[in-house]
């Protein structure tokens, strides 16, 4: 996928690699100023660029492709994982309903065998903190690594840029095709792209909306043209989101609008393995036949071909050191090994290594080894103790919630029998896939007990709401509030059973 012909700039026989105006033409995104430049101001006079000026024209980047690079199957493979788990999750069913729902009108979340309810926001929230760990602890490794396999819009702008390739060629077909006059052809080739984008959008805006209402009873609304209003403006609005982000917007989003790209640096530290460029080894640059020794000529491995900009994504020099611009991808050492390979020098002029490797403080085998250091320990123990606890309070959750109130609108009375009686609304909620009969009983003070029938069913998914009336005996506690316990416990499943406290009345 993605793969076009070999690489121009290397011949099959004694051809120089010579691609450094290519590179030029491929402009690097290295600063934010314009120096250097003069314009009109909007009332015509001179307007001299300083160096300090706050924004800079997009300057468009044409990736080009690479063929069968080891970093570029890896992200295409995540790229067919993630899309297969989106696309295809929502489609699973479970007894008999969605597996996946987060359906907002029931105020209820399906996931799988459970069900979540607002009331278990917390497990949400443990599920942000995993995150966010697991995130420092990527990045306190190996850099970028969601953001360069991972991240939506690095894998849809992935999607949507082969999709280009496909329509319009590769690199110097496609800037050729923009710097030509609008033809037939030209307006042919874009509104078979832009149609396909569409496609792709629309199909995922709909599978964004089939996770909060049935995707099935979704799809029938989109057949028979009667989809409500709030469903069909998420549709439209993920998809232009999503064609916006990944077919127009691109490496803009990574290097402008992205928060990741401003703080990641501060989780770095001297043994985070990140995409750099040996200057060591490939300095001084310079292009030279293959079969030239280039090394008594005082020249380094870099032949300075500029492939390796032509194929970033964010069209960054990397020869130029770490830019924050730089999302982990490692298509600059899948352009580069294949350069090396051509000339005969040795892969991982541009590799995966540490600061302190590059550095001469311990060789590249010995790289694996600084992964487990006190920063990385740490991270690895908290993260599992998150997840642990947060796996063990999940599967150990009690489907059944009660609420307890005392009806203030009902005095406590006297009844028959010389009892007093409080009247309270109990309402049980049942977040089991499975009826359940309830016994519910009250302690607290001697003889008190619940009148009339003691047993509530409840249907499964369901809350039910009841009035119950708990009597005492006269004399039996403290005149005024006394404090008691309702007890609420499943006949089918008793570790299903739950207490809450509320107050009787004694007059």
């Amino acid at each position: 996928m993605g793969s076009e012909s070999k690489q121009q700039g290397v011949s099959s026989s004694d051809a120089a690699v010579n691609s450094s105006k290519e590179a030029a033409s491929q402009p690097q995104a290295a600063s934010f100023a314009l120096k250097g430049t003069s314009e009109k101001s909007a009332a015509g006079t001179d307007v001299k660029d300083d160096g300090r000026s706050l924004y800079q024209k997009r300057i468009k980047i044409y990736p080009r492709a690479i063929k069968n690079g080891w970093f570029d199957r890896w992200r295409w493979a995540l790229v067919w994982f993630t899309q297969i788990i989106f696309y295809g999750t929502a489609w699973l069913q479970w007894n008999d309903r969605q597996a996946v729902l987060f359906h907002l009108t029931e105020r209820k979340f399906y996931i799988f065998g459970f069900v979540l309810w607002p009331q278990d926001f917390i497990y949400l929230t443990g599920l942000l903190i995993i995150s966010a760990y697991a995130l420092f602890l990527f990045t306190a490794i190996a850099g970028r690594l969601f953001c360069g396999y991972a991240c939506p819009q690095t894998v849809y702008t992935e999607i949507f840029t082969w999709v280009e390739r496909l329509i319009e060629g590769d690199r110097h077909k496609r800037m050729r095709l923009d710097e030509s006059p609008w033809d037939g052809r030209k307006i042919g080739l874009r509104l078979a792209k832009f149609s396909i984008w569409a496609v792709i959008g629309l199909w995922t805006g709909f599978t964004f909306v089939g996770y909060f209402t049935p995707i099935r009873e979704l799809l029938s609304e989109v057949v028979h043209l009667d989809v409500s209003g709030w469903s069909l403006f998420w549709m439209l609005f993920y998809a232009g989101f999503t064609i916006l982000q990944a077919g127009f917007m691109r490496e803009q989003v990574c290097k402008y609008m992205c928060p990741y790209a401003r703080f990641q640096s501060s989780m770095f530290d001297r043994d985070t393995l990140v995409v750099t460029y040996d200057a060591a080894r490939g300095d001084p640059r310079g292009s030279r036949p293959r079969k030239l020794d280039h090394r008594s000529q005082g020249f380094g491995d870099c032949v300075d071909c500029g492939v390796c900009v032509q194929v970033c994504p964010t069209g960054i020099d990397i020869r130029n050191g770490l830019q924050y611009e730089c999302i982990g991808c490692g298509a600059c050492i899948d352009g580069c090994d294949d350069i090396m390979e051509k000339m005969n020098y040795p892969r991982g002029l541009i590799r995966y290594t540490t600061e302190n490797a590059l550095e001469g403080k311990y060789p590249d085998k010995h790289v694996v080894k600084h992964i487990l250091r006190p920063r990385t320990l740490i991270y690895t123990v908290v993260l599992f103790v998150i997840v642990g606890a947060w796996i063990g309070t999940l599967i150990n959750r009690n489907p059944l919630k009660v609420d307890v109130i005392r009806d203030r609108g009902v005095l406590a009375r006297e009844i028959e029998g010389g009892e007093i009686a409080n009247v309270y609304q109990l309402k049980i909620m049942n977040t089991d896939e499975a009826p359940h009969r309830y016994r519910v009983m009250v302690n607290g003070i001697p003889g008190i007990h619940v009148q009339g029938a003691q047993l509530i069913e409840v249907e499964a998914i369901t809350t039910r709401a009841v009035a119950i009336e708990v009597a005492a005996p006269m004399g039996s506690g403290e005149r005024g509030s006394n404090k008691v316990e309702f007890v609420v416990e499943s006949l089918e499943s008793p570790v299903q059973s739950t207490s809450e406290k509320s107050v009787f009345y004694l007059p």
